[in-house]
């Protein structure tokens, strides 16, 4: 595994990028800053790497801008109402920082933090850090561990785990912005997708926070059961749609069982054949179509635009903490976390 120097923090920290692949040539880039992905490049039909995720070409990149490209999202992803949760009866405030609202953990979630590497190997790297009591609002010292495994059948595979001294939330995800045409080529309207999601859960505003339903996805542009390219709904007059100003919903994930780690998407890109099937073992997924990416300046000279990426953010549903309708993301004391999601790719 190659490491090398990805420029200095704003706080004067180190910050290194390290290099997996496998047997085949494939490579994945992540950074210890946020345990951020940085690039995948995986074959496409004609045999050619393509890097299919949206990035910065260093540090200083993802310290400025705000779309979260590739981090590791904690202690808890998506929104939380209020910016308040009560555990055992005690109510914790964390950072308001999407209006009245929290959303991926506040300003200085564990995604503004430089990991540590606990282990690494040709085609795995696993990253740690330590979140103290309190630290955005959350009770509880925790430990959190994020492992990178870069199959040789080009398997993306992301495997948290995490415990904690006092209960707690956790509710990790990463925050990948793909683009199965190569992170340079324009929007992703052209993608097509299908996810095995039967309903969501609408929200109430433009604030993005969930009503409590889950609402049958037929019928509505909510509806990928059958592939469809992602830009083909967009322009609808649907509340929900204009709520997000495009997909930025949680959808509720068919299961065969609780917890059962398996396919919930594929998207298929036409133009270079490449086709990414993911799993979970968690109850949803944020499908999000990259509405609000402003002009940004990314790695090798790229410039990013709106719709440029789409990201599907496994999760437990946005608010469930404060949601009883909704799968609880509260774990106990010594308790440990552990999930799964993997971006599996090939080509058509």
């Amino acid at each position: 595994m190659n490491m090398e120097s990805f420029g200095t923090g704003r706080h004067g920290e180190a910050v290194s990028v390290y290099t997996l692949e496998n047997k085949t040539g494939a490579k994945v880039r992540v950074t210890d800053y946020g345990a951020t992905l940085v690039s995948i490049m995986v074959p496409d039909k004609n045999g050619n790497l393509q890097d299919v995720l949206l990035g910065f070409d260093n540090v200083t990149g993802y310290e400025n801008h705000t779309c979260y490209f590739g981090a590791v999202i904690g202690r808890n992803g998506n929104r939380i109402a209020n910016a308040q949760l009560t555990i055992n009866g005690v109510c914790y405030q964390l950072d308001a920082n999407d209006n009245e609202n929290n959303l991926h953990s506040g300003a200085k979630g564990v995604d503004k933090l430089v990991w540590d590497v606990k282990e690494h190997t040709e085609n795995t790297i696993t990253f740690l850090c330590k979140s103290a009591d309190r630290e955005q609002g959350f009770p509880g010292n925790m430990d959190v561990e994020v492992t990178y495994v870069l199959t040789d059948d080009h398997a993306v595979e992301l495997r948290y785990k995490a415990v904690s001294d006092q209960d707690t939330v956790a509710n990790f995800t990463n925050h990948a912005y793909f683009n199965l045409e190569g992170h340079a080529s324009g929007d992703v309207l052209g993608h097509e997708l299908m996810l095995r999601a039967s309903n969501f859960t609408p929200v109430k505003d433009a604030k993005a926070i969930p009503t409590g339903e889950i609402a049958p996805v037929a019928g509505t542009p909510m509806d990928f059961t059958t592939a469809k390219t992602i830009g083909r709904d967009m322009e609808s007059d649907d509340v929900q749609i204009n709520y997000g100003g495009g997909y930025d919903h949680n959808f509720v994930l068919d299961k065969s069982e609780n917890g059962a780690y398996e396919l919930f998407a594929e998207v298929y890109a036409p133009g270079t054949g490449i086709v990414m099937k993911a799993y979970t073992d968690l109850p949803g997924v944020q499908f999000y179509s990259g509405n609000f990416i402003t002009t940004e300046n990314g790695k090798q000279g790229a410039v990013y635009k709106k719709r440029q990426g789409f990201c599907l953010e496994t999760q437990f549903f946005p608010n469930a903490v404060n949601e009883p309708n909704f799968e609880s993301p509260v774990i106990k004391a010594g308790e440990v976390y552990t999930t799964k999601t993997c971006y599996r790719f090939g080509v058509r």
